[in-house]
């Protein structure tokens, strides 16, 4: 894996788990849990990309590429994001 391309997908994560969090306000963890939490999506998600063969393989940075790494490393963010969410406010309800 491109570094560069999990450097991109890392902060698109974080950039997606803080736009998840202000459009999801239930399952916000503020600003600085919403960047961790999308971090490691961003992760995941370049994680599991390279894993079904959805990135380019090349190496190159191409406008595809980089518009791939964003979105995936954003949707990554999001998701686990809303995942970790959901999980603390059952938790905190059952609690």
């Amino acid at each position: 894996m491109d570094t560069v391309a999990l450097f991109v997908q890392l902060i698109s994560g974080a950039i997606g788990g803080n736009v998840a969090g202000s459009l999801l306000k239930k399952l916000s963890l503020g600003t600085i849990g919403n960047s961790i939490v999308g971090i490691l999506g961003g992760g995941l998600g370049a994680v599991i990309l390279n894993a079904l063969g959805l990135n380019s393989g090349t190496g190159d940075m191409d406008v595809s590429s980089v518009i791939g790494s964003i979105a995936g490393g954003g949707v990554g963010g999001g998701v686990l994001l809303a995942i970790v969410g959901a999980i603390r406010n059952a938790m905190n309800k059952s609690a």
